[in-house]
């Protein structure tokens, strides 16, 4: 039993890259999460840390996700880049492809694909790009869903164009008043103590709101909820979380 409180718990994870180690703490969470986010190497995960994700992913019976990005190993992702449509459809294409042959070669199933980074945060707010990214997840295969931002334009968007929507919240990530994620460049954007997210998690759950950092309402239905996997602090969340 993940918690008490009935929730799909998502957890980014696979995103060491060769000597570079984003967390490193993957082994110890696969106990407490539901579903598997895996980089798909443009902004994290070399072949082999995705294999051997996907492995432990079937191992612990996780709902296994496609987490591609911005072509940005560099940035890990988290850049804003601006991208011919062609260009960023063959992107997109290329990475949930390799993830979904992989899965399936090692005899799981994909389920649905979550975007990371800037990526994640532009498609919130540009539906343009937002409708190239769906495009190219259905282009490769129909059945997956789209997990993003709860309360976003996507929620409309995902209608419109008939993919299934998995709407998520972030347990260790401050909102602003308009819903908007914090920006990672701005102070207090991550929530650290095991407590504080666990209390924003239980919000979220029992009464589908987050506080701003100035202490506004904001009104939040979700899905799933995203505890980031290089989040040093991840393992005392999860199991925080685990304890509501």
């Amino acid at each position: 039993m993940i918690s008490k409180l009935a929730i799909d718990i998502n957890c980014d994870m696979g995103e060491n890259y060769g000597q570079f180690k984003a967390g490193g703490q993957d082994n110890a969470l696969f106990p407490f999460i539901n579903s598997c986010n895996i980089a798909c190497g443009f902004h994290g995960g070399d072949p082999l840390t995705i294999q051997q994700t996907i492995e432990s992913a079937l191992q612990h019976n996780l709902r296994i996700g496609a987490h591609p990005s911005y072509p940005d190993l560099a940035g890990f992702g988290r850049r804003n880049m601006t991208i011919p449509k062609a260009e960023l459809k063959a992107i997109i294409k290329y990475q949930v492809a390799a993830l979904k042959g992989m899965v399936e070669s090692l005899g799981g199933s994909l389920s649905y694909v979550k975007p990371h980074g800037a990526l994640y945060n532009q498609m919130a707010k540009n539906r343009a790009e937002a409708k190239t990214v769906i495009e190219a997840i259905q282009e490769i295969d129909s059945s997956l869903a789209l997990m993003g931002l709860a309360g976003s334009s996507l929620v409309e968007i995902s209608k419109k164009m008939a993919i299934e929507f998995i709407a998520e919240a972030f347990a260790d990530r401050r909102y602003e008043v308009d819903g908007k994620l914090r920006s990672r460049t701005l102070e207090n954007a991550i929530l650290h103590s095991p407590q504080e997210v666990a209390d924003q998690v239980q919000s979220i759950l029992e009464n589908q709101i987050v506080y701003s950092l100035d202490g506004t309402t904001v009104p939040i239905h979700a899905q799933s909820i995203c505890i980031h996997g290089d989040n040093p602090q991840a393992l005392a969340i999860l199991k925080a979380i685990r304890n509501l």
